[in-house]
């Protein structure tokens, strides 16, 4: 046999059984995408992320995947004492400082997706996004507590809807840009993110409140 034609030879076995082993490698990649794994995760004090796929305590909340999210509001959360719905913390707090529930899950909606351990790249923190300093001035003592972060959230929200005199769209704008701008524009500031997100906000409020645009 011609030396040639078996190194030839000898070229193609390799190549095939490189692609056979090539095809094997991918098909159980794409069979791992696709079985479910249950993650878990909270945040502790010291705003520190913990993740398992085993929750050892009832602090972890279930990494729930974004393909799998609904509205968002029908969410149960973890606490210390006991297991409710954001619905009717919202609700209560909300009752609390006078603000009405659907606005508050609608911030909440636009802030964090209903995620008790989003972090903005700002540092504003968990379920209504509060920066540290709001926090500690609404008295809230863990930013990722979603009792904590939305009594702290609504009450701060509330304080802002007084200070301009009920009109939504600057107190909106005021919570995401600060009061600061508002007062110095005297309306919504012209920020880009802010506009967009002061439409975002009052679209998720027609849409809890069950009005159509």
């Amino acid at each position: 046999m011609n030396p040639a034609e078996t190194t030839v030879g000898d070229w193609w076995a390799r190549y095939w059984l490189m692609a056979l082993g090539f095809l094997t490698v991918l098909t159980l990649l794409l069979g791992a995408t696709t079985a479910r794994a249950d993650f878990y995760s909270y945040v502790d004090a010291s705003g520190v992320l913990h993740i398992s796929n085993v929750p050892v305590s009832n602090k972890y909340l279930w990494m729930m995947p974004e393909n799998e999210r609904g509205g968002g509001s029908n969410k149960v959360i973890s606490s210390a004492n006991a297991s409710v719905s954001y619905d009717t913390l919202i609700y209560n707090v909300s009752r609390r400082y006078g603000v009405d529930p659907n606005l508050v899950k609608a911030v909440v909606r636009a802030e964090s997706d209903y995620n008790p351990s989003a972090i903005s790249r700002a540092g504003a923190r968990g379920l209504m996004q509060l920066m540290p300093e709001t926090a500690r001035l609404m008295g809230v003592k863990n930013i990722h507590d979603p009792v904590d972060n939305v009594n702290g959230g609504t009450r701060h929200l509330s304080r802002l809807i007084k200070k301009f005199n009920g009109k939504l769209p600057m107190a909106l704008a005021a919570y995401n840009a600060g009061e600061g701008a508002v007062k110095r524009y005297g309306r919504i500031p012209p920020y880009k993110e802010t506009q967009r997100y002061v439409k975002k906000v009052l679209k998720f409020y027609d849409f809890y409140s069950g009005v159509g645009r």
